[in-house]
């Protein structure tokens, strides 16, 4: 619930200070890219934020691109020796343990916290390593400051501790088809249970 408040409280600042800012589109997206859409975003949804960011791919995208999928977000750098595998760990038994039927309703998102590293050819080979290479995988990076902004809204909190290390939250967030936040895991090697039943949950409203 602390982490919820907290997200509320970030995503209402966050967002009420970039709407303003931001052009309205009138390009619809297609439907190979969002397989539902929501007509109308809460004033709480993630995919209000501008930022532009690159996948493991080389490619450009936004957020928004992602609407109309239950999306499982955590926030990493691929040096991370300490923390950042076992939060790995974490994301790929989640990934393994939800339904089948629900495979195609859920992308599984990982953010560097170091941009300036990560770079989409390191984000590729960190995927493919670690087996994370499958199309419900999408690792991203942006610039520090859309990277901070959007950790911002997730509540987590990382700072850099040495030229190659990271202290950082380690959380594991859900979010429904229209961006908004709706579960949170907090913590190393805990019960997924909970959020497993909360990704179920989401791609059942589908």
């Amino acid at each position: 619930m602390k982490l919820r408040m907290k997200y509320l409280g970030w995503v209402a600042c966050v967002v009420g200070l970039l709407l303003g800012c931001q052009p309205k589109s009138g390009d619809t997206q297609t439907a190979k890219k969002q397989p539902v859409v929501t007509e109308d975003l809460s004033d709480l949804s993630v995919y209000h934020l501008p930022a532009h960011w690159t996948n493991q791919d080389g490619e450009q995208m936004e957020l928004k691109d992602l609407q109309g999928n239950v999306v499982v977000v955590a926030m990493i750098y691929t040096s991370c020796k300490a923390a950042c595998p076992r939060l790995v760990a974490d994301m790929r038994h989640i990934e393994k343990t939800i339904d089948t039927k629900h495979r195609d309703r859920v992308k599984f998102l990982l953010v560097s916290i170091d941009p300036e590293t990560d770079t989409p050819e390191k984000l590729k080979q960190f995927a493919i390593d670690n087996e994370m290479d499958g199309q419900q995988w999408l690792f991203l990076r942006s610039n520090e400051n859309d990277t901070r902004e959007f950790a911002a809204t997730l509540a987590v909190n990382y700072k850099k501790i040495s030229p190659i290390d990271f202290s950082h939250s380690n959380i594991i967030s859900l979010f429904n088809p229209g961006g908004e936040l709706v579960y949170q895991q907090e913590g190393l090697g805990v019960d997924y249970a909970p959020t497993i039943a909360a990704i179920e949950a989401e791609a059942n409203k589908l």
